[in-house]
């Protein structure tokens, strides 16, 4: 009885690890893409995204109303590498909820963004990603953005 418990201790622990360890590698194609993001990377950039990206920004209008906004990926890219080096900007990711199904995986992330050392706004990005081969990829990106109930 001793030998079975730990057996299934063993598979139960196995497969948590693998799990985990697909967790890391989506946190890590995250994180490269913010390394990227702040360095002005666009190769950096692109090594983590999957051809025809799609990105999304969900905001509010003056007068108060929400809105989806669709962002071409080629213009974002063009955008980011267009910053002067002079203008420091930072997204701060404060955690990562990932749930992996397969092939596909979501990963939550809240975050702070921080313009010239002054707090800007905050919200969640929702990345949808892809394995593709042995690499994922993120195939989908939309956010939040908002100044109110940010530092809680």
């Amino acid at each position: 009885m001793k030998h079975l418990f730990l057996f299934v201790l063993l598979v139960i622990s196995i497969s948590v690890n693998a799990q985990t360890e697909e967790e890391k590698a989506i946190q890590e194609t995250i994180e490269l893409f913010f390394e990227g993001f702040h360095q002005k990377d666009s190769l950096k950039i692109k090594s983590t995204i999957s051809n025809g990206v799609i990105a999304q920004t969900i905001a509010k209008n003056k007068d108060g109303s929400s809105y989806v906004r669709n962002e071409i990926f080629s213009q974002f890219m063009k955008g980011i590498v267009s910053i002067p080096d002079s203008i420091h900007f930072e997204e701060k990711i404060s955690s990562f909820t990932i749930k992996i199904d397969g092939q596909m995986a979501n990963a939550w992330t809240p975050y702070e963004f921080w313009y010239k050392g002054a707090f800007s706004h905050c919200g969640v990005n929702s990345f949808q990603l892809f394995k593709e081969k042995e690499n994922w990829k993120i195939i989908y990106l939309i956010d939040t953005r908002r100044k109110e109930g940010c530092h809680e």
